[in-house]
């Protein structure tokens, strides 16, 4: 089995040293989704959340939370991002938001944990958002799909 990266030879938490490595464009993409009532489901569809448009907002607090991950997360590298996309999809049957959160860097280490930050944050937003309106909202599946770049090359793993 693979050692883990973040803990040195005693068991203490360390940060990877990446300066070795090559910069490559890296890509990681993560989902997410958000299930709610029927009734919250249409007001946000329709933009007509309690408090403004639920899904701009969202999408907004995606953006920053990418940036902002090696604040959130210990021992994530501060990095270069060069580009974060927030995308939904609304499943009206199962009055659902998937969310999908892509992000670019140029560097010598991976933005999972970026996407995947951007994905929980997001969905935290939209509940948020409802959450006085619909106090069963659930938060569910938040994974990574696909990441690309560097050592390891193209993974998909949905």
């Amino acid at each position: 089995m693979k050692e883990m990266s973040h803990m040195d030879e005693r068991g203490r938490p360390k940060m990877v040293d990446v300066s070795g490595k090559p910069e490559s464009q890296r890509l990681a993409v993560a989902k997410g989704l958000v299930k709610m009532q029927a009734a919250t489901f249409e007001r946000i569809n329709g933009g007509r959340g309690e408090k403004g448009d639920v899904l701009a907002v969202a999408q907004l607090a995606g953006i920053m939370a990418a940036k902002k991950t090696p604040q959130l997360i210990p021992l994530c590298h501060p990095i270069f991002i060069d580009e974060v996309k927030i995308d939904f999809s609304l499943d009206e049957k199962n009055s659902a938001v998937e969310i999908t959160a892509a992000v670019k860097s140029t560097g010598r280490t991976g933005v999972e944990m970026e996407a995947l930050t951007a994905t929980a944050v997001t969905a935290l937003t939209i509940y948020d958002m409802v959450k006085g309106i619909d106090r069963g909202v659930r938060i569910e599946n938040i994974r990574l799909v696909k990441k690309s770049g560097g050592k390891s090359g193209d993974i998909t793993l949905e």
